[in-house]
C-alpha cells in the first residue's frame, strides 16, 4: 500500500517540522499578553459551565464532553481544511504547538518570583506567584515559595509542554488542542471546592488519563537529563506513589532527585492547609538558585521531549511500511 506509507510519511514530517516551528516561536515571543486562544477557551469553557452546572457528576461530565470534545473536532476539522497543503499543515501544527505549550512563559514567571526572591522582596514575589501556581502567597516565606515554584516548573512542564506534545505526535493538531482543553478544565473545574467537587469529577479523572504518559515520559527525560540519573531514578521509584497526585507524583519525584532537592510538605490552598508526602527526603531544602536549575531543567527536557515524540513517529512510520 504504496498510497498509505507517504500519508504516514507525511503526517510524520510534517509534525516533525510543524512542533519544531512551533517550539522555536514560543522560545521567541513565548504567550501573547491578550488573546491567548487558551483564555478565549477558558471564557467558553466558563460560558457553558453557567448554563450547565449542577452538583451532579453527570453534569460534569457532560460539560467536560462539551469542551473537549467541541476542541478536538475543531482541531480535526482545521487540519482536514489544511490536509491538501503541506505548508498548510505544518503552519497549522506550528500555531497548534505555539498555541498549547506555555514553556517560555513559565520560565519567565519561575524566573520573576526567583529574581524577586533573591533582591528579598517577598511583596513581588507573592504577587507573581499565582501566575505560577494555585498556592495561597500570604501562608509562604520565601524559601517555601522556592519549593512552590520549583514544583510547579515540574508539574507545568508535564502538562504546559510534554504531555501536549506527546498527544500532538499521536493525534496531530485534534490532539495537541483537545489534551490542552482537558488540562485547562482540570484546572478551572477538576478541583475540590464546594462548587466543583461532584461537578469537576469527570474532567479532573480524564486529566489524570490524559496526562499519564506525558507524566511518565517527563519523569524518565528528568531523570536522563538530569546531573544525577541514579538519585532521580531512586527517589522517583521510591516517592512518587507516595504523592495524592498519580501524576505529580511521577514528575516532582523525579525533578527531586535530578536536583538533588527535598520537595513536597505542607501547602496552603485558598484557605485550605494540605500535608503532603516529603519527596527525596535525604536531600537538602529548596534554594532560590534551585528556580534557574529547575527552568533550564525543563528546557531539556522540552527539547528531549522533541526529539522522542519525532524519533516515535518514525518508528512508527517505519513499522507500518514494512508492514504495509
Amino acid at each position: 500500500m504504496p498510497g498509505r506509507s507517504r500519508s504516514l510519511s507525511r503526517a510524520t514530517r510534517v509534525f516533525a517540522y510543524g512542533a519544531t516551528l512551533g517550539l522555536a516561536v514560543d522560545r521567541l515571543v513565548g504567550d501573547p499578553r491578550r488573546g491567548h486562544p487558551v483564555a478565549a477557551f477558558g471564557r467558553a469553557a466558563a460560558a457553558v459551565e453557567e448554563r450547565l452546572h449542577h452538583d451532579h457528576r453527570g453534569w460534569g461530565a457532560l460539560h467536560t464532553a462539551v469542551c473537549a470534545g467541541a476542541t478536538a473536532a475543531a482541531g480535526a476539522l482545521a487540519a482536514r481544511a489544511v490536509k491538501d497543503s503541506r505548508a498548510a499543515s505544518v503552519a497549522l501544527t506550528a500555531a497548534a504547538v505555539w498555541a498549547v505549550v506555555g514553556g517560555t512563559t513559565l520560565g519567565r514567571e519561575a524566573r520573576a518570583i526567583g529574581g524577586a526572591l533573591e533582591a528579598g522582596d517577598l511583596e513581588v514575589a507573592r504577587e507573581r506567584l499565582p501566575h505560577l501556581c494555585g498556592r495561597d502567597p500570604q501562608a509562604l516565606d520565601g524559601p517555601a515559595m522556592a519549593r512552590a515554584v520549583v514544583e510547579s516548573v515540574a508539574e507545568n512542564t508535564s502538562d504546559a509542554v510534554v504531555g501536549a506534545l506527546f498527544w500532538g505526535a499521536v493525534a496531530g493538531v485534534p490532539g495537541l488542542v483537545g489534551f490542552r482543553a482537558v488540562n485547562t478544565l482540570d484546572a478551572m473545574v477538576g478541583h475540590k471546592s464546594p462548587r466543583h467537587r461532584r461537578f469537576g469529577w469527570a474532567s479532573a479523572r480524564l486529566d489524570d488519563v490524559a496526562g499519564w504518559p506525558g507524566a511518565r515520559l517527563t519523569a524518565v527525560l528528568a531523570t536522563v537529563a538530569g546531573g544525577d540519573p541514579r538519585g532521580a531514578a531512586r527517589v522517583w521509584r521510591a516517592d512518587a506513589a507516595r504523592h495524592p497526585s498519580p501524576n505529580a507524583g511521577p514528575v516532582e519525584s523525579a525533578f527531586a532527585g535530578a536536583l538533588g532537592v527535598r520537595l513536597g510538605g505542607t501547602l496552603a490552598y485558598g484557605g485550605r492547609v494540605e500535608h503532603r508526602p516529603v519527596l527525596n527526603g535525604e536531600g537538602r531544602p529548596v534554594e532560590v538558585a534551585d528556580i534557574e536549575r529547575a527552568v533550564r531543567l525543563s528546557r531539556r527536557v522540552t527539547g528531549l521531549t522533541l526529539a522522542a515524540c519525532v524519533g516515535g513517529r518514525l518508528i512508527v512510520s517505519a513499522l507500518k511500511r514494512r508492514n504495509a
